[in-house]
């Protein structure tokens, strides 16, 4: 059996493929700072090349920013365009790494040996994972599975300006029949993960303001508005007794998710004590009745990120402030219309403001929640396939997050996307001493290969 034998290669080929991210991983690809645009140019190259060894016609592709790696195979087979991106965060602070962020190394931990180094898990490693699996494939059948594309960015970690608008240009020779998304993670170590929903985002500024100056509170306190007070008003009625979001027409478009999912996220025996008490916490908020897990993933947020106002240094001022201001954000699931959302609250703070107080808003985005049709066959083959690799059975699981990337694939180029992934929880994405199991990145070789396998059947 083909399969069985492309698992052996790949068993066989750990220490060259683990050669191989390390050797992109020492590529310093930080794509918000200019510094480094040579490096995100050289790990563009770098990705064509090994793409080009394994049969892809890839190209590198110039945008305004740093360039994108676009590459397609010529097997037949159902489309299937994989996505991952090469560039990565910056590594400060330094001074609180191990060991330098772009000398990588294969570590011993007491948890089991680790690929240490920035990019290791977001994404290079998670992109790699991907690649070996279909050199392996090459190498073994001489072809791959499905017609595969490759769609590889390097400005996710810096607001993907380019996107967009590469998405648009390109439209027709991105389109597929399902997207591969690599940038996520397993439920927990031992249960992977189909992600098929994540919550979308929208973010809101405003700045209060009243009187022209700043005022004692002796001479003004009573007599004169204070925007903290009116800021504290608004801020304390987003949310009513039970939790829920207050703002008019907020829940529009939010459904209750199938029961058999449901049945599904219980099943996953997710700890709500545990996770968190690893923040200090014990007690689980916002609204009321709702299960945990499905409070994460399934349900929609307004929380308060930010709030300033008056005097905050150390001592006591006794002023009254001519400005305060809050950062708000809401995480959307479901059919919820960011924009729709945005006029409905900014209309309720000015409905709020008491005389001589006036509002600016400033937006900070606004991307609607992404929703894959798993009613598509590859949803449950894929499962299938994971289950078969792991020791307990891939769970369809949601995400707090936001990836913004799913949703311009479903708006620009109509089509679904997998997000399939194999980080964990512990490694320090963003952070210092960033790190990618060696067991996610083996058995994630093996679960793609076993995921093409089942896609082309």
């Amino acid at each position: 059996m083909s399969l069985d034998a492309v698992l052996r290669r790949i068993d066989e080929d750990l220490p060259a493929a683990t050669d191989r991210l390390l050797h992109l991983l020492r590529i310093p690809s930080i794509s918000t700072d200019p510094a480094y645009r040579s490096d995100c140019d050289r790990a563009a190259d770098w990705l064509v090349d090994d793409l080009r060894s394994i049969g892809i016609d890839a190209t590198k592709r110039p945008t305004a920013g740093h360039p994108m790696v676009v590459g397609h195979g010529s097997d037949a087979g159902r489309h299937l365009l994989f996505y991952g991106h090469y560039d990565v965060q910056p590594v400060d602070p330094l001074n609180l790494w191990e060991r330098d962020p772009f000398d990588p190394a294969v570590e011993e931990t007491p948890a089991g040996q680790v690929i240490r180094g920035r990019g290791a898990s977001d994404d290079k490693g998670q992109l790699m994972t991907f690649v070996e699996a279909c050199r392996a494939w090459r190498a073994v059948q001489g072809s791959l599975p499905a017609r595969v594309s490759f769609f590889l960015e390097g400005e996710e970690e810096s607001g993907s300006p380019s996107l967009v608008p590469f998405l648009e240009a390109n439209r027709d020779e991105l389109g597929a029949d399902l997207c591969l998304i690599c940038d996520t993670g397993m439920f927990d170590r031992e249960t992977p993960a189909i992600t098929t929903m994540l919550r979308g985002l929208l973010g809101e500024e405003l700045i209060l303001t009243g009187p022209s100056r700043d005022l004692h509170s002796g001479a003004y306190g009573g007599i004169a508005v204070n925007p903290i007070r009116a800021l504290a008003r608004i801020i304390a009625s987003l949310h009513d007794d039970q939790g829920r979001v207050t703002v008019p027409g907020f829940y529009d478009g939010v459904a209750e998710v199938p029961d058999e999912v449901q049945a599904q996220w219980r099943a996953l025996g997710f700890d709500a004590e545990r996770f968190l008490g690893e923040v200090g916490l014990t007690t689980p908020a916002g609204e009321t009745g709702r299960d945990p897990l499905h409070t994460i993933w399934a349900r929609p947020t307004c929380e308060l990120n930010g709030i300033l106002g008056g005097y905050t240094g150390d001592g006591f001022k006794t002023v009254l402030p001519s400005e305060a201001r809050a950062k708000i954000s809401f995480r959307l699931v479901g059919q919820q219309d960011p924009l729709k959302i945005r006029q409905s609250f900014r209309a309720m703070v000015q409905d709020m403001l008491p005389s001589d107080i006036s509002v600016e808003f400033h937006d900070h985005g606004a991307s609607p929640a992404s929703h894959m049709d798993i009613s598509d066959p590859a949803f449950e083959k894929a499962r299938r396939a994971l289950s078969d690799e792991w020791p307990k059975d891939a769970a369809f699981i949601g995400a707090g997050g936001s990836i913004p990337i799913a949703g311009y694939f479903k708006t620009i180029l109509g089509v679904d996307s997998m997000l399939i992934g194999f980080a964990q929880e512990d490694n320090a994405i963003h952070s210092p001493n960033e790190k990618y199991d060696l067991e996610s990145f083996h058995k994630g070789i093996r679960s793609w290969a076993r995921i093409l396998d089942a896609l082309a059947r």
